[in-house]
């Protein structure tokens, strides 16, 4: 069972995410900030889905620091901030997902970068010509009794 370490401060987001994955047949860990993450990383963790916007130690420091420690671990950023894809591109993430996000893409992500060879994502790592994914926000959500859901054809870039 591979372990995905789920990074975001927002508390429906973590729960939404951590049920689905698990549904998935992942092993979930969850962080609410950055140095939380940085100290769960510690331990075997296979793909890192990581926000931006988090308190005490921001996403992109984290993501520095985690791929510092371990250069072969796919990270996909999953961030509300605009403007993010070219210090994705350059940084050798492995995706750009922006929220709403689609689930069935995130998940098809997922399955991806965990299929990668390790060349792979050292080249991406190592600014070399990689897969990239990125994934706009969702355009619309519905409401429905009451309660938040997604309703869109998922986008590919």
């Amino acid at each position: 069972m591979k372990t995905i370490l789920l990074v975001d401060d927002d508390s429906a987001v973590r729960r939404m995410l951590s049920r689905l994955l698990t549904e998935e047949h992942y092993h979930v860990i969850t962080a609410t900030n950055g140095l939380e993450a940085l100290d769960l990383a510690e331990g075997t963790v296979d793909l890192v889905l990581l926000d931006l916007n988090l308190p005490l130690k921001d996403g992109w420091t984290t993501f520095e620091r985690l791929t510092t420690r371990n250069p072969f671990l796919p990270v996909v950023i999953i961030t509300a901030r605009s403007n993010q894809i070219f210090p994705a591109l350059a940084s050798g993430a492995g995706a750009l997902m922006e929220k709403p996000l689609d689930l069935p893409s995130l998940l098809q992500t997922i399955r991806d970068l965990l299929a990668e060879s390790a060349e792979t994502r050292l080249a991406r790592a190592a600014g070399k010509s990689a897969s990239f994914r990125y994934l706009p926000p969702k355009p619309e959500t519905a409401v429905n009794d009451g309660k938040t859901r997604l309703e869109t054809k998922p986008l590919k870039c």
